[in-house]
């Protein structure tokens, strides 16, 4: 049974996912091995089919399994972070019936945004930003979308990359919407820093409804609690209406697809 599941105009169903890399030089336990995850993956997607999903920690080969997962309409955009453009990606995979690319751009959360693999505030690793123009094939009306992965060490990177975040999300002057994995709490100074002034707004706090409890979203294949964070969120500027929201913590019979939980959210964008 899907929490969401396919959604038809004009509403979008937006989904931000955290699908745990693959993990090949240490000896992880069978709940994290991806060969034991991807059946897993394969069938949560089939059932929410999202109009728009952003993905945090997908390797190539990964990127590659989701979008054949999602189904044949699905592209994808978005490249790994290293100097080669491999390793780690936030791709952005969208369903080309119900949103129209425009263009997209991919830079770093660095003082050298356009350097590939460049990391400059404190981070071991690089971190991206994936920003795309898409079009509502019902309605015609643009809108930006933008996904993220925050670091999870840093906390001066954190609060750095919140701020080139929202210097990316409010230029364009469109409709916005933000998936990401921010590695920090939703009380966080980080959230404080992205919503403060109210240009953006955090889709759970501003939801008609929520369909699911407030569970954290890192769940290290464990049954939820709500004593844990809640650091996967999806964020909105204020004209975006946004009818419902949840947290999908489904476990399967072999357990779940991933060490976080998806975070989804139905949407409209007005013109």
């Amino acid at each position: 049974m899907p929490l969401m599941g396919p959604t038809p105009p004009p509403e979008l169903h937006v989904m931000s996912y955290n699908i745990r890399r693959r993990m090949t030089n240490l000896n992880p336990v069978l709940a994290d091995r991806w060969p034991h995850r991807q059946p897993l993956l394969k069938q949560l997607l089939e059932e929410e089919r999202p109009s728009i999903l952003g993905v945090q920690e997908a390797l190539p080969e990964q990127a590659t399994f989701v979008r054949h997962a999602l189904g044949e309409q699905y592209r994808s955009i978005g490249h790994g972070r290293e100097k080669n453009g491999r390793g780690e990606g936030c791709p952005i995979f969208y369903d080309r019936e119900r949103v129209r690319l425009i263009d997209f751009t991919q830079t770093m959360l660095s003082d050298t945004p356009d350097a590939q693999g460049s990391s400059t505030w404190g981070n071991r690793t690089p971190r991206v930003i994936v920003d795309a123009t898409f079009a509502d094939v019902a309605t015609e009306t643009r809108f930006h979308f933008i996904n993220t992965h925050f670091d999870n060490r840093s906390r001066t990177s954190r609060l750095r990359s919140a701020d080139r975040l929202r210097d990316v999300a409010l230029v364009s002057g469109l409709p916005t919407i933000i998936t990401g994995d921010f590695n920090t709490d939703a009380n966080s100074e980080v959230h404080t820093a992205l919503l403060g002034d109210g240009r953006l707004v955090d889709t759970w706090d501003a939801a008609d409804r929520r369909v699911t409890e407030v569970w954290g979203t890192f769940l290290d294949y464990h049954p939820p609690k709500h004593d844990h964070k809640r650091i996967d969120w999806i964020l909105t500027t204020p004209g975006v209406s946004i009818e419902k929201v949840g947290i999908n913590t489904t476990r399967f019979d072999r357990g779940w697809a991933s060490d976080h939980a998806a975070v989804q959210a139905v949407i409209r964008v007005a013109r």
